[in-house]
């Protein structure tokens, strides 16, 4: 479960404060913010594994930054736990209508919040209980920092390992360059799209060398997918 980046997003200092050294005790990485104005600045930085959101904030709420989220591109792939004091089941309903992927009544135990964060993540697709991401024989191993082929080590760079880590959590899908830009190096940097294909032939030529390199496919006119089918 390491080297997973958890966002936290709740405007009371204690629970906020509370979750921060339970998480990070956990192994977790921790980003914690009081509003959804916030959120949305740290989602535009950083690759952001899952958030814990809290349905009553100031200004946008979270159930409305909720929405936004699944229904935007770049992010509606984040897992989303909504924590709330709203009992009533109407309002479970209406939250995972929304798209959230659980829901906790507050007060809870941080205990059982590591353990719903480490099952929406396996469910997700996002890593497995030993850290590792899996799809045919090429393993991604986060807390390792190694990526295998059939058992032999690959030499990727710290970018390259994040592009294809990105990859092999989305797989099947098409993503735009102006995505994998967003999603691998963060909206504040300025990279020319251009880049990414430079990290790709990169990333082919490595696959290559193990008669792998169709995995990362072209899609003419909207970008790259990665994938085990042609």
């Amino acid at each position: 479960m390491s080297n997973l980046n958890i966002l936290v997003v709740e405007d009371e200092d204690a629970i906020r404060d509370m979750l921060i050294m339970a998480l990070g005790q956990s192994d977790l990485q921790v980003t914690a913010v009081a509003s959804a104005e916030e959120a949305l600045r740290i989602l535009a930085d950083q690759n952001i594994d899952l958030i814990v959101l809290d349905w009553m904030l100031p200004g946008i709420s979270g159930v409305e930054l909720a929405r936004r989220l699944k229904n935007d591109a770049s992010y509606k792939q984040i897992p989303i736990i909504l924590l709330t004091a709203r009992a009533e089941e109407s309002d479970k309903v209406r939250g995972l209508e929304i798209g959230a992927d659980d829901y906790m009544t507050k007060p809870f135990s941080p205990k059982e919040l590591i353990a719903r964060i480490r099952a929406v993540i396996r469910r997700t697709g996002k890593l497995d209980d030993t850290g590792q991401l899996t799809i045919g024989d090429l393993i991604l191993d986060a807390s390792q920092h190694r990526l295998t082929i059939a058992g032999q080590t690959m030499d990727v760079s710290p970018t390259e390992f994040k592009l294809i880590q990105f990859f092999m959590s989305n797989p099947d899908k098409v993503y735009s360059r102006t995505q994998l830009l967003d999603q691998v190096w963060g909206r504040s940097v300025y990279i020319e799209e251009r880049t990414v294909d430079v990290h790709i032939r990169r990333l082919r030529k490595i696959l290559a060398e193990f008669d792998r390199e169709d995995l990362i496919q072209t899609v003419r006119g909207f970008g790259y997918r990665f994938s085990l089918t042609g």
